[in-house]
């Protein structure tokens, strides 16, 4: 047992690691919470260090005004993205969800987030959230389990290009088209 928590703590990635989104509307810089969040934090930098992200899209916009998510009544505002459709069949297997009851971390504004399904289903995509969205935390209403999201951090440079990318023309939910990544690297 201690051995294995020794090997996990040497495979958490520095705290306060920064990382550039770079994407066609501009850059997005995240402050990375390893010591908060090890598991979403560790998954995020394997894709982004494998360059998964590059070449990738934004390519979800969840909004209020219009309401484009009329069948749940919890309410948020994100945008969301990931690999490259057609790279999906290359990613990791799922990590388990670390809640935000675990790590204290919350959805506010600029936070980011591990996408999912069902509890345990993480792979690459993450959504960033517009506001505060307490209803993404554990215990809340957005998803139907109350286990919530993995937050791992936050947008410390670009939420102007956040909202962007939360105004781009949308059909329903889907971006058209869908806003580029293209490069996803640690800053400095």
């Amino acid at each position: 047992m201690v051995l294995t928590l020794i090997i996990a703590l040497a495979l958490l990635p520095p705290e306060g690691v920064r990382v550039v989104i770079s994407t066609e509307l501009g850059e997005i810089e995240v402050e990375i919470e390893a010591d908060r969040a090890p598991i979403a934090s560790r998954n995020f930098l394997r894709y982004l260090d494998a360059q998964k992200y590059d070449g990738g899209r934004f390519y979800r916009t969840v909004t209020t005004l219009p309401d484009n998510q009329p069948q749940n009544p919890a309410k948020i505002e994100v945008i969301q993205g990931g690999m490259a459709a057609e790279r999906e069949n290359e990613a990791f297997a799922p990590v388990p969800l670390e809640r935000t009851r675990d790590t204290g971390l919350r959805h506010l504004d600029g936070t980011i987030s591990m996408a999912r399904d069902e509890a345990d289903t993480a792979t690459h995509e993450f959504f960033i959230c517009v506001g505060d969205q307490p209803s993404l935390d554990f215990a809340g209403p957005r998803n139907p389990d109350g286990q919530g999201f993995a937050a791992f951090g936050r947008v410390v440079r670009g939420m102007e290009v956040v909202r962007k990318i939360h105004r781009a023309p949308s059909e329903g939910q889907s971006l058209k088209p869908p806003i580029k990544i293209l490069r996803v690297r640690r800053a400095g």
